[in-house]
């Protein structure tokens, strides 16, 4: 293989053979701007919404529900782009796969439509991307089930984390220049830790309040069962 050829791109490793590979034309900047631009304005238009039930919903619990909403749109929208058009993505120059070709100078693998990256991705997409819209809504219509969602959706999420980490771990990081302050440590490390660190602290935050209700039904059974 021409070594040339193999590294036209910018991502690693860089005899990575990727021949429909076209340079972006927006900038590492715009992209950013957009992306956190848009999951501000999905965090604040939540935190608005939520303030109308401030009797019910502490500062804790809304943003809890803010971070659903984040999640909703960057699983369906950005997660679900990747998994409809990761076949044709590294010569694509719409603005989402602009987005994804960012991202891959962090992990390579998905410029390279890696079977992991995909079936992850899709399952993120279509299943947790969903079901985080359905937990804002579930919470701020206070249902029943709002607390079995959040463990649902978030021992989802960070199961796919660990793999996601784990698989890379065991690929010696070789899709990424190890040690990159905004590459690795930024694009790899740090956005995908949120999908891991956040999520455990709802799992056990779902786990109190469930356990709790457990309790209750089970105190509740018991005083029926001691008066019969």
């Amino acid at each position: 293989m021409d070594s040339s050829e193999a590294s036209h791109h910018p991502y690693w490793p860089r005899d990575l053979s990727i021949p429909t590979y076209v340079a972006n034309d927006r900038s590492m900047s715009e992209i950013l701007v957009f992306l956190f631009s848009v999951s501000g304005l999905f965090m604040l238009v939540t935190w608005l919404i939520t303030g109308q039930a401030t009797s019910r919903l502490g500062a804790w619990r809304r943003l809890a529900v803010c971070w659903f909403a984040v999640c909703g749109f960057i699983h369906c929208v950005i997660e679900g782009w990747f998994s409809l058009y990761y076949d044709i993505i590294p010569g694509d120059q719409r603005f989402l796969s602009q987005l994804w070709k960012e991202y891959c100078k962090g992990d390579s693998r998905y410029a390279i439509a890696d079977n992991f990256t995909v079936c992850m991705e899709t399952v993120t997409a279509w299943v947790w991307g969903p079901f985080s819209f359905w937990a804002v809504y579930a919470f701020l219509t206070n249902k029943p089930y709002r607390f079995l969602l959040q463990l649902i959706i978030s021992v989802g999420q960070a199961y796919g984390a660990v793999l996601y980490f784990f698989t890379e771990h065991r690929d010696g990081y070789a899709h990424s220049e190890l040690g990159h302050p905004i590459y690795f440590w930024f694009y790899f490390v740090f956005m995908n830790t949120l999908w891991v660190v956040i999520p455990l602290a709802l799992i056990l935050d779902a786990w109190k309040h469930l356990s709790a209700a457990q309790r209750q039904t089970d105190g509740t059974k018991s005083q029926k069962n001691k008066k019969n």
